[in-house]
């Protein structure tokens, strides 16, 4: 099966049928997606872990349409209806809806119409009807089947169940359904409007008040957008043809001659088509452009949550966090290099309390007490205020940062932060998160779900089972890619770790403060219920620094270190002269340690890593200033030229915050000079600071149009 699996798999994906089927058999034997990406290279080809994960998508769906086939062929079984042609078609079926036309004959039915009519043994009728033989008249046929017995009344009673009959069995044939199939797929539109009476409550939805387009070209915004008002109970929407030239031609395929027999059966396709066949293609459809605006919003999250996760750490400083507010005040904490909570206290520099000098004066105490390297200031309500006021103090060597602070209330209030401080409230809890994504971003987000982080677009309309998948999986490849310190990585950033999960990562936690630091990564086989399958797949993701082998603090895996041994004494050096010297790695003929485990692909890796052990792939953290002309929207004007940062990119464009509590928005038009832009996210990313120029401004609704023309 999993032959039949990859070569399925390889067509829809373009990879190698052989290299899918190796990465098939690797997943069936419990290596994660980022153990295969990174440590076997050599059995996929390379593939990254996107195309793994592309594998691991299609193993799953081609599994679970095997169960359903076993379904299918035993029910069929059961009613001894199950022919060897039969079975070698359901066997050979890989589509589902196909799979499903093939069923739909065979089906336990709810009582129909058709089902109906056949218990008054009308079936046989319906079978002379759909021959159309013009010689025997119909009436006379059909007074053979009155009995009033079973509820049969006069001829006219007969035919209108045999027309049931035959509508159900046309709804039923596959060449039918496809046919109307080719028309949704070539001319269907959607098309929503108002529920009567609701327009002053729809005002959200107005855009979608009267509106259609061909479903081909509706993009996954708008088509999420109608749905959500459709869920709401604010708009009808619905997909549709134009129906007279598809049931002409469902016609032409079931009426064959010109008889009273023949009319009938005209009459059945057109009652099957508008009863049966059009709304279950219509719902097919519905469903079909629901599922791929969700694949295409979930994509847009998951670019971006990667882009967040991936965001530049400031690394191990002495961080100052403010959680900025006004009526409220602002949390302000200390935290260690370590991130550690070392003091916490409330200021009222804003109105109404306006205690502007005294909280000027803390925040310069607590800075030189805690000798702290940078301040983080939550991006927020009163935000923009806070940050004006800190930067102003021109506090010397200490660097000053606006924080992105989506889902800190969340993180402050979950479970999590509960168990990190049981002690403090949740506003303490929030300044925590802000001073610590700006340490490290990818360690703090770990703890919110990343559907409260606010990347995506219209996150809570899309199959929350997919959405989540697909997250996790984004979290997990990111926590891999940079990988963690053994010694000082959270439970919840140990958790994303491959080969660990929840249980294993307390364990590791547990075992390190009863034992203290890991001084090897061969250490972490004590910790239990670390067997060597969990071993192998998290080993090369954990770092231990400062132990006897330099090579646990790097991304080399255990397995390899023979390797790198030898090198060295083929060099006459040690492991550690051979990470640091470079002329030495310059000597090394890396073909020369070829084997039938290790290959070009793992050595290059290896090559790779010794000349920059455990180098954080994220990149140094820039200094970014908002404009000092603007500090709300009333401070801004068209043609103002300001410097943002991209907080999020959608499909239709991307906003951009400029200090003033209201995100302005890139629309995709307005991205680039003189060409079109297909795909916002090629012409920017989360957290990136540019130059835009504004174009409207709305105080009304509080609307910013920006442009990115000319300035990039």
């Amino acid at each position: 099966m999993n032959q039949i699996f990859a070569e399925i798999i390889g067509r829809e994906t373009g990879l190698s049928s052989q290299k899918v089927l190796n990465t098939i058999k690797l997943l069936g034997g419990g290596a994660t997606i980022p153990f295969i990406s990174r440590y076997r290279k050599e059995a996929t080809g390379g593939m990254d872990e996107v195309q793994v994960g592309q594998v691991s998508d299609g193993l799953e769906r081609l599994e679970a349409l095997a169960k359903r086939k076993e379904t299918i062929l035993s029910t069929i079984q059961e009613q001894d209806r199950l022919t060897p042609e039969l079975k070698k078609r359901i066997d050979g079926c890989w589509n589902q809806i196909e799979l499903e036309d093939i069923y739909a004959p065979f089906k336990p039915r709810r009582r129909t119409r058709a089902q109906v009519a056949r218990e008054k043994g009308l079936e046989p009728l319906a079978q002379f009807i759909m021959k159309q033989n013009q010689y025997v008249p119909l009436g006379r046929k059909a007074q053979e089947f009155v009995d009033s017995a079973k509820g049969v009344a006069d001829a006219d009673d007969a035919i209108a169940g045999a027309m049931d009959i035959i509508a159900e069995q046309v709804s039923e044939n596959e060449s039918a359904r496809n046919l109307v199939r080719n028309s949704f797929r070539k001319g269907a539109v959607i098309s929503s409007r108002v529920v009567k009476g609701k327009e002053e409550e729809a005002q959200k939805f107005r855009d979608y008040f009267d509106f259609s387009e061909p479903l081909s070209r509706c993009a996954s915004h708008r088509l999420l957008a109608m749905r959500r008002g459709e869920a709401e109970g604010f708009l009808k929407v619905s997909v549709s043809i134009e129906p007279e030239r598809t049931v002409d031609a469902l016609c032409r395929r079931f009426v064959t001659g010109r008889s009273e027999a023949s009319d009938c059966v005209e009459k059945a396709v057109k009652d099957s088509y508008k009863r049966l066949i059009e709304p279950s293609v219509e719902n097919e459809f519905a469903q079909e452009s629901k599922e791929l605006a969700d694949k295409e919003a979930i994509r847009i999250f998951v670019r971006n949550l990667e882009q967040l996760l991936m965001a530049s750490p400031l690394g191990q400083k002495a961080v100052l966090g403010i959680d900025p507010g006004f009526r409220t005040g602002c949390k302000v904490v200390c935290l260690s290099q370590q991130g550690q909570l070392l003091h916490n206290e409330t200021v009222y520099p804003h109105p109404p309390v306006n205690q502007r000098s005294k909280a000027e004066s803390k925040i310069e105490t607590l800075v030189k007490q805690y000798h702290i390297e940078a301040i983080a200031i939550g991006n927020g309500t009163a935000g923009r205020e806070t940050l004006d006021m800190v930067s102003g103090l021109h506090l010397h060597g200490v660097e000053v940062y606006s924080v992105n602070e989506d889902g800190a209330s969340v993180y402050s209030a979950s479970k999590t932060a509960r168990e990190e401080f049981p002690d403090y409230d949740v506003t303490v809890r929030g300044a925590v998160s802000i001073g610590r994504r700006l340490m490290d971003p990818l360690a703090e987000l770990v703890k919110i779900d990343p559907s409260s982080i606010g990347v995506g677009q219209y996150q809570k309309d899309v199959n929350q089972t997919d959405l989540k998948k697909s997250l996790d999986q984004t979290v997990e490849n990111c926590v891999n890619r940079v990988g963690v310190n053994v010694n000082t990585a959270s439970r919840h950033l140990l958790t994303y770790i491959s080969g660990l999960g929840p249980v294993l990562a307390q364990n590791i936690v547990d075992y390190r403060a009863e034992n203290g630091p890991f001084s090897s990564r061969k250490e972490l086989m004590k910790v239990p219920r670390m067997g060597a399958k969990a071993f192998e797949q998290a080993a090369g993701f954990l770092r231990v620094s400062g132990g006897k082998q330099p090579l646990d603090n790097s991304a080399v895996h255990p397995e390899s270190y023979p390797v790198v041994e030898k090198m060295a004494k083929d060099l006459g050096c040690t492991v550690s002269e051979l990470m640091k010297d470079r002329t030495l790695r310059e000597k090394v003929q890396i073909r020369n340690y070829v084997t039938e485990q290790t290959g070009l692909p793992t050595l290059q890796d290896i090559m790779q890593e010794l000349d920059k052990p455990g180098l954080d792939p994220r990149g140094p953290l820039k200094k970014f200033s908002f404009s000092e002309e603007v500090h709300s929207i009333e401070d801004v004007r068209q043609g103002m030229v300001l410097p943002g940062i991209v907080t999020n990119v959608t499909n239709f464009g991307c906003f951009v915050d400029i200090g003033v509590h209201v995100k302005g928005l890139v629309h995709i038009s307005e991205m680039a000079e003189g060409r079109f832009v297909k795909d916002p996210a090629q012409e920017v990313s989360l957290q990136q600071q540019l130059m835009v120029r504004v174009l409207e401004v709305d105080l009304k609704r509080q609307r910013i149009a920006l442009s990115l023309k000319g300035l990039q």
